[in-house]
């Protein structure tokens, strides 16, 4: 595996490639560095290339490695990309700048209470279950106006959709999906595509793609 500095180089000029081809702004994706089982030696370079976006599966690993990192970097915007428990409601919302996982109602209410305790609104992705796969989180796409509506009645910002295609199968049909479904409900944010495909996704609409082992390597 290459340095982390260098496969950051490496990334971003696939992102603005695939930005140029699709045409669009490089600046209309976000970069988002998946450092979950990552630990801060492994962070560490990329922050001192510059690198502010960062992703974690867990509200509990993120506690124990970033708040001694955002001390050096005070600047770095740290999301939620994995699933939330809604007992972990109120350290998620201390803790991250926005949150990707919103799947059902009970989280909704949780959030929303932990964020009016708080008295700080973070930014959340609707997950939709776009490949109708029971194991997976997100929400059904029957169910996904309701759920939005839900979100805004309980003062959580929607920022997007976001959604996780089924493994080894072509995922642009998904993307395209996850594209249209947040047109119809009138949402910018679109959260999808990692190291395998996030350049499929950026050519579909994707403004926050979620890039882990191209960066770090294989997961620790």
């Amino acid at each position: 595996m290459e340095a982390p500095a260098t496969a950051l180089e490496e990334v971003e000029a696939n992102i603005a490639l695939a930005c140029k081809r699709a045409r669009r702004e490089t600046g209309e994706v976000t970069l988002i560095a998946v450092s979950k089982t990552h630990p801060p030696e492994a962070i560490e370079p990329l922050l001192q290339a510059g690198h502010r976006v960062f992703g974690e599966n867990r509200v509990q690993e993120a506690q124990g490695k970033w708040p001694a990192l955002r001390q050096r970097y005070p600047d770095v915007e740290l999301h939620l990309i994995g699933q939330l428990q809604s007992n972990k409601a109120d350290d998620a919302v201390a803790l991250f700048d926005c949150i990707h996982s919103v799947d059902r109602s009970s989280l909704v209410k949780a959030l929303g209470k932990a964020m009016d305790k708080a008295g700080r609104r973070v930014p959340c992705f609707v997950q939709v279950d776009v490949g109708e796969e029971e194991q997976k989180g997100g929400c059904a796409i029957a169910e996904l106006p309701d759920l939005l509506a839900q979100a805004r009645e309980a003062g959580i910002p929607v920022a997007g959709l976001m959604c996780i295609p089924p493994f080894d199968i072509e995922p642009a049909p998904f993307f395209a999906l996850l594209d249209r479904l947040a047109a119809d409900n009138g949402l910018t944010g679109r959260s999808m595509g990692m190291s395998g495909d996030y350049e499929t996704a950026i050519m579909l609409g994707a403004t926050h793609v979620r890039v882990g082992t191209a960066l770090f390597g294989q997961r620790g």
